[in-house]
């Protein structure tokens, strides 16, 4: 007669710290530094060269919110199935990129263009990698 053996199951206290590996803090940290620094000097360029405060202000809202779009999607993404994480990705790639065209000027078209294009490029990449892997 089978029957079955009820394992022990650990709970995690709410009130437990979560501890991230380094890498799940430094590449959101540094994506978010590399395109608020990118979104800085584009507008920067744009003004003729000379540094102001907007342009600093536009830098680190730009790394914050980048940083915590990536951060946040790097938290989940292991909940996701492969098809929704590759659409996530692209989607935050496409809009990243979309507007860093919008910033150097592009049209609306041009910027949702090159983003969408970019955007479905990574998502196949994605979706390939996890793909593959699982």
């Amino acid at each position: 007669m089978a029957t079955h053996a009820a394992m022990p199951h650990r709970r995690r206290r709410t009130h437990e710290a979560r501890h991230h590996s380094p890498l799940a803090w430094a590449l959101p940290v540094t994506l978010g530094l590399t395109f608020g620094i990118w979104a800085a000097v584009i507008k920067r360029v744009e003004e003729g060269g000379v540094a102001t405060g907007g342009q600093w202000v536009l830098g680190v809202a730009t790394a914050l919110v980048l940083a915590g779009l990536a951060f946040g999607l790097g938290r989940i993404q292991h909940r996701l199935p492969r098809e929704l994480r590759a659409l996530a990705y692209g989607a935050l790639t496409a809009a990243t990129i979309g507007f860093l065209t919008s910033l150097a000027g592009g049209s609306v078209l041009r910027a949702a263009g090159i983003g969408v294009g970019v955007g479905v490029g990574v998502g196949m990449a994605v979706f390939y990698f996890y793909y593959t892997r699982e």
